[in-house]
C-alpha cells in the first residue's frame, strides 16, 4: 500500500501517467477531476450502474469502486481512446442503430462491449447480454445497444477509414452547440440501399420520413458530451447539502458561526434565513408550496435544510454527520387512508382533509348504465412509487457574470427554472441566466428544479462559483416520484359488447409538496376510460398530501397508472362476455367523429383502430403458440396479453406555447435556435428536419443553438409528449415564415427553390432562372442572422367546465401493445418472450428515433409492472432499487403506425409518453392468461404472484 498522496504511475489512453493522489481515492475521481476524462460518468459510486466502467488492462472494471492503490502500474483504457481520434467501428455502429440516446450511459457500453468485440468479432446476442449485464440503461430499452454491438463487425472496413467528424460542442460559456454535418464511416446512409462509406444527410425534401442519424449523436459516443458534473469549474466552491433524515421532523441549529470556525475550508453555511426572495417553488404558479431550504419543519425525507460551501479537497471528507443540527421526529402519515383520516394532521394549513386537488370528468348517467348492463365487473388497482432511476444525477454549477446569475445545469424546462430561481433568489428573471447542459435521462423529474436555487443562492452570497452534484442517494430521497394510486372501477357493457358505462375513482399520493399533483388529479380523468367510446362516465381522481416522496410529473402523468385499471378489467369483460380480448378493444375504439368522455368530437387522426388492426395476426399467432406451449407444460405456463393507450400531447386545457427562431448567417447557414431541451428522445434532430423540409433547405445547412435562456426563445417544458408536435409545429411556421421572407426578398414565387453555397451564396431558383444572392452584403441583425423569423405555437385547446367537458387537447396519440410471456408457477417468476408494439405517430419524422423512443418505454413499462418500487429509506440507491437490465427486455417488435393528424407538423403526434403507458396492463393481462390469476397491485414481483397464484388454489 503507497502512502498518501504518493505518486501512481499507470498508463492512460496509450499515455503514461504519474498522478499524486490518496491510495484510497476512486479511480474515477482521478479520472474526471485531475485528467478531465469525463467520458467515465458517475451514476452511483457503489459499482451499482456501471457508468464508471472503464477498461482496466483489457478488463471492464467500474472505476467508483477501484482505489488508486491497486491502479499502479495498470494500463486504463476510457471511451476516449477508443477511436484514436476518429470514430471506432462500434462507435459509428451506435450512431447507426440509434443506440444512444440521452447518452450518459454510452461511454461505459462502449468500452464494456470493446472487450467483448476485441475477443469475439461476431458475439450472439446472448454473448452481447451477458458482457453488458452491468450497465444500465434507462433511455434505451437495450434493443438497439444489442444490434449495434452484434452488427459493429460490418463497420470493420479498411477501404472506409473513418474521418474525424465535423460535428462539434462549443465551451459551456458560449452555449451547446451542434453542427449538422457528418461525415463518418457507414454502410448504411439515412436512404435504403446505400453503401458508399458515409453517413449522408438527406437532401432537400426529404430529411422527414427518414432516419438520418442524431445530429447531436457523435459527442454521446465520443465521451465528449458535458452532461450537468463534467465541467465542474476547478475554482469552484463545492456545495454539501444537509437533509432531513426523517419523514417528518423539527430542527433547530447549534453555533454554525463556531462550525465554519473549526473546519478549515468551510466557507460558509446557508440556511433558509438567507434566501432574500419568496422561499417557495412549483411548477404550476398557483400552488408553488414547497421551500428551497426548509424552515423550522420538514415535511418529508430528504427535505433539504442548509447548505455547506466549501473547497473542492475538503468536500470528499467532510464529516456532514457532525454538522450543528438538532432533530425531532414528528408523527408522520404516509399514505392517504391516514392523511384523510378524521382529525388528521394538516400537511399544509391551507389544505382541508390533507386534498391538493380534485379532477372529475363526468358524462351521461353512468350509475344508470350500470344498473341496465347486461354485462357488469368491477376491480380494483394498487401502485407503488416508482423513481425515475435516471443514471445522471442531478448536477450543475453556479457563477455570477457581472450581474447576472449564470447556472449551467441538467434540466428539462429551463426557462421555467429561470423564473422559479430568480423568484426564491429575490432577482428579476432576466438577470438569471439557465444553460442546460446534456441532460441524462429526466422522464419528468427534472422538470422541478432541484439543484438550482442552492448553487444560485452560494454564488450569489459568496461571490464564487459553486458546484454540486446529488450522490444517488440524495437524489433518489429528494427528488419526485411517480404517484403510487389506489383505485376502483366498474364498467358495464351491453348485450353484444358495447361498452354503456364506468365509473373510476382514484387516490394519489402526491406527498409532501404540489409539484405535478394538480396535473395528475386532472389528466387521469379525462384518460381512465382509454380509447374507447364510453357513453355514461365517471372518473374522479383526488391528489392527497402525505408526508412522503413528492410525487411529480413522470412518462404519462397518472396516466399509466389508470390504464392498468381499466384494461385489466376490459381483459375480465371480453372474457366473460366470450368475446375475443383484441376484438373487444377494436369493437369499442374510437373513430374519427366519435366523441370522449369530455364532449370532445374526434374529426380526424384517431389510429387506435389501425393500431389494433395490425396487431391481429400477431395476436393469432400469439395465442396459437401459447396453446400449444401449455398443452406440454405444466409448471410453466405461457400467457398472452394485450393493452391499448391513448395520451393528449401537451398541457390539459391550458396554455402550452413553444417558440422557435431560425435565420440564415452571412456565412451561409441556417442557424435554428432550438429551445426544446434534448432528454435523448431526439428533438434536436426530429425539430430540425421538421424545419429542413419546410425551409426547403438540406438538414446539412443547419447549425442547431441548443437550449439557453439568453439566445433560445422558450420552447417550453420538455414533458407531456409535447416537443415533437408542439415546438415542431412552431419550427414549421417559423420555417416556412423564413421562406416567404427570402422569396419575397428575391421577388419569385412560392415555387422557386434555394440553395445556400459556401462563401455566404443564397442561390434562388425559378423555372430556368438562377438569382445569387451574396449573404456578406446584407445587414445582420443582433443575432448575427441576415434573414430571420420567430414563430410561436399554441395548440388550440379549452377549458373544461364543472364536469370536465370541453376540448383538453388538441391532438392525441393512440397504441396498442402485446406481451408474450412465462409465469413459473412454482416460483412466481415471470419470464417476458416478446413484445409486439403498434404506435400511431401520426407521421414518423425520424423513423429510428421513434422505434427507439418505444424500445425504451417498453422497458419502463416492463420495471414498472415487474420490479419497481420505491420504498423511502429502503430503496435509495440502485443497488436495492431495480431496474430492467439488458438482460429483462425482450425482442420488441415495433410497428409505426401513421394516421396523419392535421393539427401535427406534417401530420406528427407526440409518442413519448404513449409508449409506456399500455406495457405494464399488457404484461398483467398475459399474467392472468398464463395462471387464471388477476394481479391487483404492481409491482407483480415473484412474491405477489406466487401468492395470487396460492390464494387462487384454497
Amino acid at each position: 500500500m503507497k502512502s498518501d498522496r504518493a505518486p501512481i504511475n499507470f498508463t492512460v489512453n496509450g499515455a503514461l501517467m504519474s498522478v499524486t493522489a490518496a491510495p484510497m481515492r476512486r479511480l474515477s475521481s482521478v479520472l474526471r477531476d485531475d485528467l478531465r476524462l469525463t467520458g467515465t460518468k458517475v451514476g452511483c459510486d457503489a459499482g451499482d450502474c456501471g457508468a464508471c466502467t472503464v477498461l482496466m488492462d483489457g478488463e471492464p472494471v467500474c472505476a467508483c469502486l477501484l482505489p488508486m492503490a491497486s491502479v499502479e502500474g495498470t494500463s486504463i483504457r476510457t471511451v476516449e481512446g477508443l477511436g484514436n481520434g476518429s470514430l471506432s467501428a462500434l462507435q459509428a455502429s451506435f450512431l447507426a442503430h440509434g443506440a444512444a440516446q440521452c447518452g450518459i450511459c454510452t461511454p461505459a457500453l462502449l468500452v464494456t462491449a470493446s472487450a467483448l468485440l476485441e475477443r469475439i468479432a461476431q458475439p450472439s446476442e446472448q454473448q452481447v447480454q451477458d458482457a453488458l449485464g452491468g450497465v444500465l440503461c434507462r433511455c434505451t430499452g437495450y434493443r438497439k445497444i444489442v444490434e449495434a454491438v452484434m452488427g459493429a463487425w460490418r463497420w470493420n472496413d479498411d477501404s472506409a477509414a473513418p474521418h474525424p467528424p465535423a460535428g462539434s460542442l462549443s465551451p459551456p460559456a458560449g452555449g451547446r452547440e451542434m453542427v449538422a454535418t457528418l461525415t463518418l464511416p457507414s454502410p448504411r446512409l439515412w436512404g435504403e440501399g446505400k453503401g458508399d462509406g458515409q453517413f449522408a444527410l438527406p437532401p432537400s425534401g426529404a430529411a422527414v420520413g427518414n432516419s438520418p442519424v442524431r445530429l447531436d449523436g457523435i459527442p454521446k459516443v465520443t465521451g465528449a458530451e458535458l452532461f450537468g458534473g463534467d465541467s465542474f469549474p476547478a475554482v469552484a466552491l463545492s456545495v454539501l447539502v444537509v437533509r432531513s433524515p426523517h419523514h417528518r421532523a423539527s430542527f433547530s441549529f447549534g453555533d454554525l458561526g463556531a462550525y465554519i470556525a473549526d473546519n478549515a475550508g468551510v466557507a460558509a453555511v446557508f440556511t433558509a434565513r438567507d434566501i432574500p426572495g419568496i422561499n417557495s417553488f412549483g411548477v404550476i404558479p398557483p400552488f408553488a408550496d414547497q421551500p428551497a431550504l426548509a424552515e423550522g419543519e420538514t415535511r418529508f425525507r430528504g427535505e433539504a435544510v442548509a447548505l455547506v460551501a466549501c473547497e473542492g479537497w475538503v468536500a470528499r471528507d467532510l464529516d456532514m454527520a457532525a454538522f450543528p443540527v438538532t432533530w425531532r421526529e414528528l408523527p408522520a402519515m404516509l399514505e392517504p387512508p391516514g392523511a384523510q383520516a378524521e382529525g388528521a394532521a394538516l400537511v399544509h394549513a391551507n389544505r382541508p382533509d390533507n386534498l391538493l386537488v380534485r379532477g372529475l370528468v363526468e358524462r351521461g348517467e353512468p350509475e344508470n348504465a350500470l344498473a341496465q348492463a347486461a354485462c357488469v365487473v368491477s376491480g380494483s388497482m394498487q401502485t407503488s412509487y416508482v423513481e425515475h432511476a435516471y443514471i445522471e444525477p442531478e448536477a450543475g454549477y453556479a457563477f455570477l457574470d457581472d450581474d447576472t446569475l449564470t447556472i449551467v445545469a441538467c434540466t428539462q424546462a429551463p426557462h421555467m427554472d429561470r423564473d422559479d430561481t430568480a423568484r426564491i433568489l429575490g432577482l428579476a428573471p432576466d438577470k438569471v441566466r439557465i444553460m442546460p447542459t446534456a441532460t441524462g435521462g429526466g422522464f419528468g423529474s427534472k422538470i422541478d428544479i432541484s439543484l438550482q436555487p442552492l448553487i444560485g443562492l452560494v454564488a450569489l452570497k459568496t461571490g464564487r462559483a459553486a458546484a454540486l452534484a446529488y450522490t444517488r442517494q440524495e437524489s433518489m430521497a429528494s427528488t419526485t416520484k411517480r404517484h403510487p394510486a389506489s383505485m376502483r372501477a366498474t364498467i358495464g357493457t351491453d348485450a353484444d359488447g358495447m361498452i354503456s358505462g364506468m365509473v373510476f375513482d382514484g387516490t394519489f399520493n402526491t406527498g409532501a409538496y404540489a409539484s405535478f399533483g394538480p396535473t395528475v388529479a386532472n389528466r387521469v380523468p379525462v384518460h381512465a376510460s382509454g380509447p374507447y367510446a364510453t357513453p355514461n362516465y365517471r372518473a374522479v381522481a383526488r391528489a392527497i398530501h402525505t408526508n412522503g416522496p413528492v410525487s411529480g410529473a413522470f412518462r404519462g402523468f397518472g396516466v399509466p397508472q389508470a390504464t392498468l385499471m381499466q384494461e385489466t378489467l376490459y381483459d375480465e369483460l371480453a372474457d366473460t362476455l366470450g368475446i375475443d380480448r383484441l376484438q373487444f378493444r377494436l369493437k369499442n375504439a374510437l373513430r374519427n367523429g366519435s366523441e370522449t368522455v369530455t364532449g370532445q368530437r374526434l374529426e380526424a387522426g384517431v389510429g387506435i383502430g389501425e393500431c389494433l388492426e395490425v396487431l391481429a395476426s400477431r395476436w393469432t399467432r400469439a395465442l396459437s403458440e401459447a396453446d400449444a406451449f401449455n398443452a406440454t407444460n405444466s409448471t410453466t405456463k405461457r400467457g398472452v396479453g394485450i393493452a391499448s393507450c391513448w395520451y393528449g400531447c401537451g398541457n390539459t386545457s391550458l396554455p402550452n406555447p413553444s417558440t422557435i427562431k431560425l435565420g440564415i448567417s452571412p456565412d451561409g447557414k441556417v442557424v435554428l435556435h432550438q429551445g426544446a431541451v434534448d432528454i435523448g428522445q431526439g428533438s434536436n434532430t426530429v425539430i430540425a428536419q421538421i424545419a429542413a423540409d419546410a425551409l426547403g433547405l438540406p438538414l446539412g445547412d443547419f447549425v442547431l443553438k441548443g437550449a439557453d435562456t439568453s439566445i433560445t426563445p422558450d420552447a417550453g417544458k420538455t414533458s407531456a409528449s409535447r416537443q415533437t408536435y408542439v415546438s415542431g409545429k412552431a419550427a414549421e411556421k417559423a420555417a416556412r415564415a423564413l421562406r416567404d421572407t427570402v422569396l419575397r426578398y428575391a421577388n419569385v414565387s412560392n415555387e422557386a427553390s434555394l440553395q445556400l453555397l459556401q462563401g455566404g451564396f443564397l442561390v434562388v431558383h425559378e423555372g430556368g432562372e438562377r438569382r445569387r444572392i451574396d449573404l456578406t452584403k446584407l445587414e445582420a441583425d443582433k443575432d448575427g442572422l441576415v434573414f430571420a423569423a420567430e414563430e410561436s405555437y399554441d395548440p388550440p385547446t379549452a377549458p373544461l367546465d364543472a364536469k370536465g367537458q370541453g376540448k383538453p387537447y388538441a391532438v392525441y396519440g393512440y397504441g396498442a401493445q402485446i406481451a408474450e410471456l412465462e409465469v413459473d408457477l412454482a416460483l412466481g417468476t415471470v419470464r417476458l418472450v416478446k413484445i409486439t408494439a403498434a404506435h400511431d405517430v401520426g407521421k414518423a419524422i425520424n423513423p429510428l428515433l421513434a422505434e427507439g423512443q418505444i424500445e425504451g418505454g417498453i422497458a419502463q413499462g416492463i420495471g414498472m409492472a415487474l420490479m419497481e418500487e420505491y420504498i423511502p429509506g429502503r430503496t435509495e440507491n440502485l443497488h436495492d432499487y431495480l431496474i430492467p437490465t439488458i438482460g429483462d427486455v425482450p425482442p420488441i417488435e415495433t410497428i409505426l403506425v401513421e394516421v396523419p393528424d392535421p393539427e401535427g407538423p406534417f401530420g406528427a403526434k407526440g409518442l413519448g409518453e404513449h409508449v409506456l403507458i399500455p406495457t405494464a396492463p399488457a404484461i398483467l393481462n398475459a399474467i392472468r392468461h398464463a395462471t387464471g390469476v388477476a394481479m391487483t397491485r404492481v409491482p407483480a414481483t415473484p412474491s405477489r404472484v406466487l401468492s395470487a397464484i396460492q390464494e387462487a388454489r384454497r
